[in-house]
């Protein structure tokens, strides 16, 4: 009996997703596990190459592109396993990934995620994201990004799973809630982690679970107005939906700065005013009803979490000026 469900999202991964799925049904996997994938409108032919190469895939396929957060929770209520690895349609995992995702997150039930070793697509010395870290200046940024993979060969514990290529305990999704759909794309994974530790939950990162990484195959660019616009709103709803108001005033002088530098930086990229009007967007989310009812309650019995993310906080910070 399967253990695992494989969830792909999928837009228009026509140059990727045969490769993702032959890699995927390549692996040998005591666990078992089954793939489902959910097809986010797609009009690339990408859904009818991959259903006449690979019959054993299971489908969801939406009428338009309805967002990363809507297609993978579509994909994780469907699945109907103990747990659920989200992978990314521009990915091919190497022997082992599900195997190791597996055994890495069945070591303790307090784990909500693990996260996969990503190395870079072109250049596979590299890692293209070993864990997500999150710092008090509002920053989230992929741990080893463009560092040697063999330095990064240690189970750690993480703030949050990068959710191209993790596994999640789906019971506790029950509990804390699944992916906040008013994301669309991009934050959701640190969102989603950060939401864990409120709870008490744990993320971590395996090594042994490793897959390469393309890269931005849906925005297009690493850079551009649609992905800057959104990410930039979803970074403040992140710290509106999940700091109690105590924490946020604490934290108001670096989100300041943060958000100044990052402000500074694309207007060097000549999308100061997009940045700007992704923020003003993420403000009124988070003020606007919707966004208030996505919040996280703030509970007493959770205060000693609170403290604990704090300080993960501040050593983030350090982290990345020290580049660890």
């Amino acid at each position: 009996m399967e253990k695992v469900t494989v969830v792909i999202p999928n837009y228009n991964g026509i140059k990727y997703l045969d490769d993702c799925l032959e890699a995927l049904y390549a692996q040998s996997a005591e666990c078992g596990f089954r793939v489902i994938v959910v097809d986010n409108g797609s009009t690339d032919g990408s859904v009818g190459q991959a259903k006449e190469k690979f019959p054993r895939v299971e489908w969801i396929c939406l009428k338009e592109n309805t967002g990363f957060c809507h297609a993978v929770n579509e994909g994780i209520k469907a699945s109907a396993t103990e747990y659920v690895i989200l992978l990314n349609n521009d990915t091919k995992v190497y022997e082992g990934f599900v195997q190791n995702l597996y055994e890495a997150i069945e070591k303790d039930k307090r784990i909500f995620s693990v996260s996969a070793k990503m190395l870079q697509w072109d250049n596979p010395e590299l890692v293209d994201d070993a864990g997500d870290r999150y710092c008090v200046l509002g920053w989230g940024f992929a741990r080893g990004k463009g560092k040697p993979a063999c330095d990064y060969d240690k189970p750690v514990k993480i703030f949050s799973a990068c959710g191209g290529a993790a596994i999640y305990r789906k019971e506790i999704f029950e509990k804390i809630g699944y992916f906040d759909e008013l994301h669309f794309a991009y934050m959701e994974d640190m969102d989603i982690g950060y939401r864990a530790q409120i709870y008490g939950y744990r993320n971590m990162y395996e090594p042994k679970a490793q897959v390469l990484h393309f890269g931005s195959a849906s925005s297009g660019s690493r850079y551009n107005e649609f992905k800057t616009r959104l990410a930039s709103a979803n970074n403040v709803y992140v710290i509106g939906k999940n700091m109690p108001l105590l924490q946020w005033i604490w934290n108001l002088p670096f989100l300041m700065v943060g958000f100044f530098v990052k402000f500074l930086f694309f207007c060097m990229k000549g999308m100061g005013k997009t940045y700007l009007k992704g923020v003003c967007n993420g403000l009124g989310r988070c003020f606007g009803s919707e966004g208030r009812s996505h919040k996280v309650p703030f509970r007493f019995r959770n205060m000693k979490h609170y403290f604990v993310i704090q300080g993960s906080l501040y050593l983030n910070l350090i982290r990345m000026f020290i580049k660890s």
